[in-house]
Order: structure tokens, then sequence, then C-alpha cells
């Protein structure tokens, strides 16, 4: 058994901050799936929403969050990330984060805007600010020596009072399966952490890493928590249209510096839809995109940044620009070929002002959580400020309270199963829950289509039930066990929602309810109204 005072999981932005920050009062335990940097904030693109400008405002900020999130957003959480937000971006420059510079701001650095930003508020390291970030952090983790890094790693799930017979309702730690030796090991701590980002994997099109299957959601609604808003899946409006290109994200900034979506023919479609154009809020894109794609019977439509110079591509979007070039497409001469995609989960686990779950010692963290800042859209660039402003926020809580002593915890029981007989079970379920998501749960949604989703959910689940209880555990049937959960989750809060909101859009209920509430999920046993 291993222990810590703190068990992160996951290594997103979330996960090393809290290392970081961690790591200087406790020994913390950092566990991830595969390598340090194989996630969803590796691959972010765009950058990091702050007030930084002189011409910008906290109240701009939160109004355009708030506009985005359509009615949903927490309006005092959204006041409390957008205040810490400078606070957060100095922190990063502090750890040596190279974010562009720009001699003629008087802030130093070039701010970018993005869809349903009314400011240049996105600080940025190019196009790939994730991954200048990660690989920063990376470095302070790596060298840390009260950080232990387990990668090759997936978590199986959480120890709690419950599941030991307790009467008390607290988190002790959590089981894992090292998947290079297949052996299951037992994390003690006094505090878990769950950083494991979003379920964007239970589509068939996502810009997301093979990660993002919604560990840390199945985790925790499995021990007793709330989940909310899991209805609001935002589709990034542009992922590259190509066969040889897998989820390869076409960032919203390229939007923002003049980009213009088009018809095959050349034609501009964006004013039809929507006053705000190629720059409003990414639900509206993705729906006007996917509206003209069913349409004209297109298997893509096209952004054209054609008219900038090769200069401002290969400066703004050198990842952007190169990538297409190896596929064969000059981005300064012609357009480029886009289609909607997964994105991000707007819904999650029910976290406080600090992070706190509904189980203690539990917290959760960045896209896992549901904490009141998207609402029912998440706004561009939001996500990774979200990111810094709570794992912050959860590190004050856990350095504040009194560290409680972890009971002795049981080892992995595999007394009762065997080897699996047949692999193609998993493989199978896993290929046919992410088609029937896509054409059942997508962009736009029907009643019937998710009652047929939800019917072969309940058939998928008693099959991997049975797995599950019958054979030795695996990385792929792990994360099917998840997918299968969350997949439950999404269609059982779009159920719920009477109504058509942000990312929910319903043609049995095209209208808008007066009163919007959040889609609150409870388990134990399962529970599902919106209140």
């Amino acid at each position: 058994m291993l222990q810590f005072d703190t068990l992160i999981i996951g290594s997103g932005l979330a996960g090393l901050t809290l290392a970081i920050k961690l790591a200087g009062h406790q020994k913390v335990g950092l566990l991830t799936k595969k390598s340090l940097l194989d996630g969803a904030s590796n691959r972010a693109q765009g950058g990091i929403a702050a007030v930084l400008a002189e011409d910008d405002s906290l109240d701009a900020h939160i109004q355009d969050t708030l506009t985005a999130g359509a009615g949903l957003c927490d309006e005092a959480v959204t006041r409390y990330v957008v205040e810490h937000g400078k606070a957060a971006i100095d922190w990063l420059i502090d750890q040596g984060v190279p974010f562009t510079r720009d001699s003629s701001s008087s802030m130093g650095y070039h701010l970018t805007r993005e869809g349903g930003h009314s400011h240049r508020r996105i600080i940025h390291a190019a196009d790939a600010t994730g991954h200048a970030v990660q690989e920063t952090l990376a470095a302070h983790v790596l060298k840390h020596p009260n950080i232990t890094v387990l990668e090759n790693h997936l978590s199986i799930d959480l120890i709690t009072g419950r599941k030991l017979g307790l009467p008390d309702k607290r988190c002790y730690g959590a089981y894992a399966l090292n998947s290079l030796g297949d052996e299951v090991i037992t994390i003690s701590a006094r505090n878990t952490i769950l950083a494991t980002g979003g379920t964007g994997k239970v589509y068939l099109y996502t810009t997301n890493p093979d990660t993002a299957t919604g560990d840390g959601i199945a985790m925790a609604w499995r021990a007793g928590c709330r989940v909310a808003n899991m209805e609001f899946i935002q589709f990034h409006p542009t992922c590259l249209y190509h066969p040889h290109a897998k989820s390869f994200l076409i960032s919203e900034a390229v939007r923002g510096e003049g980009g213009i979506l088009k018809l095959p023919d050349g034609t501009r479609f964006m004013p039809w839809h929507d006053a705000r154009a190629e720059l409003a809020p990414r639900d509206v894109v993705a729906r006007a995109i996917d509206f003209e794609m069913k349409k004209h019977g297109l298997d893509c439509v096209y952004l054209d940044i054609s008219h900038q110079s090769v200069e401002f591509l290969q400066e703004h979007f050198p990842t952007i620009y190169a990538y297409c070039l190896s596929l064969g497409i000059n981005i300064s001469k012609e357009p480029i070929p886009v289609v909607p995609a997964a994105h991000y989960t707007c819904g999650g686990v029910i976290a406080d002002l600090r992070a706190r779950t509904d189980i203690e010692n539990l917290y959760a963290v960045g896209e896992t959580a549901c904490s009141g800042l998207h609402g029912a859209n998440r706004l561009a660039s939001n996500s990774l400020l979200e990111c810094l402003v709570f794992a912050d926020a959860a590190v004050r809580d856990i350095l504040d309270k009194p560290q409680q002593v972890s009971p002795p915890l049981p080892a992995w029981d595999e007394s009762r199963v065997t080897d699996a007989d047949e692999q193609i079970v998993i493989s199978h379920n896993w290929a046919e829950l992410r088609h029937f998501m896509w054409d059942y749960v997508g962009i736009v949604r029907t009643n019937k289509r998710l009652q047929r989703a939800r019917h072969r959910i309940q058939l998928l689940q008693d099959e991997i039930n049975e797995y599950y209880t019958n054979f030795h555990v695996s990385s792929d049937l792990l994360e099917l066990r998840n997918l299968v959960m969350n997949a439950e989750l999404i269609v059982q809060s779009a159920l719920l929602r009477h109504e058509s909101r942000g990312l929910h859009f319903s043609k049995d209920y095209p209208g808008a309810l007066a009163n919007p509430q959040p889609t609150i999920l409870r388990p134990l046993p399962p529970q599902y109204s919106v209140s």
C-alpha cells in the first residue's frame, strides 16, 4: 500500500498546479493514466482568459461568461474566478511559462480575442499554450522530492467509509491499476483530488485525447457524489477534417484573428445565423455549421484565414500552419476544411468554491468538476483559468484543516475472478457506444433519439458489469465501464431538460424556459431532477 498526504488523480493543468502548490507542505502522489503530458491540457491551443489589459474590466469578463453560459452560470462563482485571474497568470509567469510577448503592449504580452469575448484578454504561447504551460510545470513536478509521479496508473474506484463499512462519509484513497504490470495497488491518502478531465471519448468524433474517458466523474458518482449539467457537452466548431488528422483542433483564435467560415462555393454563412458571426460563442457556431452541413449534404465547411500574410500566420499559428502544411493544406493560400467535434464537458461532479465534493476529503477540480462557472456553455479559454483558480482554492482548504489519520485499507480482492476469455467484447462495445452517442446524443437532439440511446446504454451496462464481476480488470475494461456510466448521466440529464439552452438543443423543446435551473443527479439510489 502506498501512502500520501494528498493523492491527485490526473496530470493536466489542475493536477500539476495542485502538486506544485501542495508539495512544499505535504507528501503528494500524482497518478496519471499514461505519461505526465498525456491529457487535454497539453493540447490546448488558444490560451487563458484573464483581465490583463487596461481597456478591459472584471465586469466585462464576468458578463461575457454569463452571456455564454446562457443563464446557468453561478454569478458568485464567476466573479470569484475572474477576480483571481490575474494572480493565476502571474503565478504561471513566475513558474517560467513562455507566453508570447508584445513590446507594443503596456503589459508586455500579446493578447488575442476569441468567440464570445468583448475584449482581447487571451494570454497565450503562440498556438500551443497548453503544451508550453504543461511542459514548464512538469519540469517543476519531476524535480520536487515531495512529489511521487505514478505514470501508467489508471484509477479504478475511490475507497470510502461506505466501502469500508464505516459510518462516516469520507474518502480514504483509491484503488489503481498499474497498466504495465497488470497489478492493482491500494493508495491511502488523507485527501484525494479528482482532476481527470472530461468525457469526450464517449463520442465518435472528439478533439480530446484517448485518456478523456470521464473516470473521475464515474468514480465520484459510484462513491455517492452528485453530478450536474451533464447534458451540456461542448462541441468545438472547428476540428480539422482530414483522413490523416486525428482530433486536431483549429484554435478559436483563428476566428478571433479574422478567420471566416465558408461553404464550399466560398459563401460566408455565419452572419445568417448570428449578428456576432464568427465571433459568436461556440454553441452557436457549432450548430450553424451542423445546420449548413445537413442542409447542403456536406462533409465539412471551410475556415478561411488566407487573407493574412504568411508571416502573420507563422508567428501566431505556427503549430496549425505547420501541421496543415504537412497534410498538403497551405492555410495562407486556401481555406481549412473543418467539422464540429466533442470538445468539453461543462457538467461534472458538484464542487463548491473550495473544490469540495459531497464526500469529505474528496475534491474535484477542472473539467471533472461542475463548479458553476460554465453554465450551459463554456466561454472560450475559461477552462485553464478554472483549473488554476480552483486548484489554488483546494490547496488552501487542504492546508487550513487538521489532517486526519487514515485507517488500514484492505487490498484489492481478485480471489473470485479469472482471465477474460474474449477481449473482442470490450472493443465491440466501445465502438458501439461511441457511434450511437454521436448519432443520438450529438449537437441536435430529440426525445426519440435519447430514448434509443438510453435503451442501448442499459444493455451495454449489463454486459459490462457481468464482465467486470467475473474477469480481471484491464485498462480498456475500466475505461469502457466509466464511459458507459458517463453516457448514462449525459442522456438522463438531457431527457430532464425540457428546453433548448446553450449546448443542449432539442427539436422537441426548441424554446427556452423563463427560469432555468441546473440539472442535478443524485446517486444512491439514483434520483434525477432539475433543481
